[in-house]
């Protein structure tokens, strides 16, 4: 097996782990709504989950470990993907709120302030910052 195999299959692992955590999410409140179910889509979609792949998470997900980043700016960085995600499937309104906050808290944002965060992060999407931009104005609303 070469060098390229193992980054792969571990990449791979990586984001189907992502992806199960997302889900792990998502079924908190036991049940994958509608707009849940078009975000975990086209989020497999951007991780290369294949359709095996999927329905093996979707039916097992529990086995998959939560691995939130322990860095803070890596949160952010997936905070970011996530509400770029949310935002160009353009789920509006209550919906975009609830599974962002799902994914804050999974991501490890206190739920006391993961509302907070979450609108910051719209804001900032909506208005087309980049990736830099995003963490340094999180980063900034905390001091």
């Amino acid at each position: 097996m070469s060098i390229s195999d193992l980054f792969d299959s571990g990449f791979q692992k990586r984001n189907q782990d992502h992806f199960a955590a997302i889900v792990k999410v998502a079924m908190s409140d036991g049940v994958i709504t509608d707009g849940e179910k078009a975000f975990l889509d086209r989020l497999a979609r951007n991780l290369d989950i294949s359709e095996e792949h999927y329905k093996e998470i979707l039916k097992n997900y529990q086995s998959h470990p939560i691995n939130p980043p322990t860095s803070y700016d890596r949160r952010l960085e997936r905070l970011y993907d996530l509400s770029r995600m949310v935002y160009v499937d353009h789920i509006e309104g209550n919906a975009e709120l609830v599974i962002l906050e799902k994914l804050g808290v999974g991501l490890g944002f206190s739920p006391d302030n993961v509302k907070y965060v979450i609108d910051k992060a719209l804001k900032l999407v909506r208005k087309g910052v980049d990736s830099d931009t995003f963490v340094e104005e999180i980063k900034n609303m905390n001091r």
